[in-house]
């Protein structure tokens, strides 16, 4: 089992996803949840299997049974089994039985993608397993070992000694799907082997744990501890997704991760065991409307550059906060997600040209990418924050519906900011205000308002004062949470 408290972090949309967990591991009759550790059609290699029927049209009557009859045999159970001796290995997902020399286990979900015995699961399912036991539906059982992983969207690859050829499944198109349309999850959840759950679409795109590399597919089929790692189906019965994680908040709401994701790392799953993306270091978000106008931007489309990481390519090679990106290497870039994932299809060490908007014109930049690194899970961070922004009550808090402070010295060792940081710190934050609708917090530094630079609370309340009713209030905010800049659009209030 995995389960892990999500923090609402600044540049995440996931408050209403609090207390999510992966839908990981169970042995019978136990529910103990683990803590999470943070995701043209390429093949792989892979055998092609006999084409599935087309999916169900719209409107007609949806039968999940003769694919839950064809598919079921390529689904598989898998063991995990970890030492517990001196070496410092992880906690245990359960004991078996009472013996302290015992290995600790836990079971997730798989199905075969190639008749050779390639399975596709969750790394979090194998994470750490010193031995892996494969079953089929049959009944069958091989010891599995792990070809590759990518932990970055928690995704595993594993073979198995099969001497005969396996049945195997067929990928769909998760670029496909839409809301509202039926799905199909087969696993084992709570170690009830080969359970067939049926349900929609609920959205598609989830930002949960990463949100520069998340897009998962919500739905409402049944997903319970157990179904880690099991396919998600459409009316078909080919895959679309692999169901790796459920809200601990409610029982309909699951996550998939969209197969056209994983299939697009298979080949370096097999021949490297693991997967490089290429990165250059920049924190991003779509230009909006209100950023169009806020900051007086050109383009209407693109990737608006927030935040420009030290020691990075994008700093080496000159990207500055508030550029828009609207190409790479002749492909138009119509937001942040765009880029992010061109970029991070390219390989480390190759050259990318980007076309960008800075200050009324558009101008060339070349950047050499490097390899991205792992993320730090947020949940690790969880111990910083603002535990000594204390809100200050009967403060006015003005037409954006927050209040400030200058940002003193003591205030930046306290909170472990950068020493030469320059701006103010919220305070205050009116629970019903534009500020709070814009996900500002007590704690937050804002740099910048439209561009113009505040370092007291004086220029601060001179900017704001100069604010028209209505009027897009563009700030540029440092977030300790994240040690990220981002930028925030508040539309300000009338006068009270």
């Amino acid at each position: 089992m995995r389960k892990a408290a999500l923090l609402s972090a600044f540049t995440a949309v996931v408050g209403f996803l609090v207390g999510l967990v992966v839908a990981g591991t169970s042995p019978s009759g136990q529910t103990e949840a683990l803590p999470l550790r943070p995701a043209a059609r390429v093949t792989a290699g892979m055998a092609t299997p006999t084409p599935a029927p087309d999916p169900v049209p719209v409107g007609a009557a949806v039968d999940f049974a003769p694919v839950a009859a064809r598919v079921n045999p390529a689904v598989v159970n898998i063991d995990a089994a970890v030492r517990t001796d001196d070496r410092g290995r992880p906690a245990p997902r359960y004991r078996a039985g009472d013996d302290p020399w015992a290995p600790t286990e836990g079971s997730g979900s798989g199905f075969v993608i190639d008749p050779s015995g390639l399975i596709l699961t969750n790394y979090h399912v194998v994470e750490n397993a010193d031995r892996l036991t494969v079953t089929l539906a049959d009944g069958r059982t091989f010891v599995g070992s792990v070809v590759g992983v990518d932990p970055a969207i928690d995704v595993a690859l594993v073979k198995v000694p099969a001497r005969e050829p396996l049945p195997f499944m067929a990928f769909g198109d998760s670029d496909a799907l839409r809301v509202g349309q039926w799905v199909c999850a087969i696993g084992n959840p709570l170690n009830y082997v080969h359970s067939v759950t049926v349900g929609v679409v609920s959205f598609l795109g989830r930002k949960i744990f990463d949100a520069s590399l998340d897009a998962f597919i919500q739905t409402d089929a049944a997903i319970s501890f157990g179904n880690s790692g099991g396919p998600l189906l459409d009316t078909s019965g080919r895959v679309v997704g692999i169901t790796t994680a459920i809200s601990a908040q409610a029982s309909n709401i699951g996550f998939a991760i969209p197969i056209n994701q994983v299939v697009a790392v298979l080949p370096q799953l097999k021949e490297h065991g693991r997967v490089s993306r290429g990165y250059i270091g920049v924190g991003l978000t779509s230009v909006t409307p209100l950023l169009q106008q806020g900051l007086r931007l050109g383009p209407s489309r693109g990737a608006l550059v927030q935040n420009v990481s030290p020691d990075t390519p994008a700093e080496r090679a000159g990207l500055r906060t508030y550029d828009v990106i609207t190409m790479a290497d002749g492909v138009a870039i119509r937001s942040d997600e765009d880029l992010i994932r061109y970029i991070s299809g390219r390989a480390p060490g190759l050259m990318a040209s980007l076309e960008i908007w800075r200050d009324g014109s558009s101008r060339p930049l070349a950047i050499k990418l490097t390899e991205r690194p792992l993320v730090e899970p947020s949940r690790a961070r969880a111990g910083r924050g603002n535990r000594a922004v204390r809100p200050v009550s009967g403060r006015e808090q003005g037409p954006l519906g927050l209040s400030v402070r200058d940002l003193d010295e003591a205030t930046i060792a306290r909170q472990g900011l950068p020493t030469a940081i320059e701006g103010v710190v919220v305070i205050d934050v009116d629970p019903a205000g534009p500020a709070r609708l814009a996900r500002v917090r007590a704690g937050h530094i804002i740099l910048e308002i439209n561009r113009r630079r505040v370092t007291t609370a004086a220029e601060f309340m001179a900017a704001v004062a100069a604010l028209k009713q209505g009027e897009v209030a563009a700030l540029l905010v440092f977030d300790q949470l994240s040690d990220q800049r981002v930028i925030a659009t508040i539309i300000t209030d009338p006068p009270s």
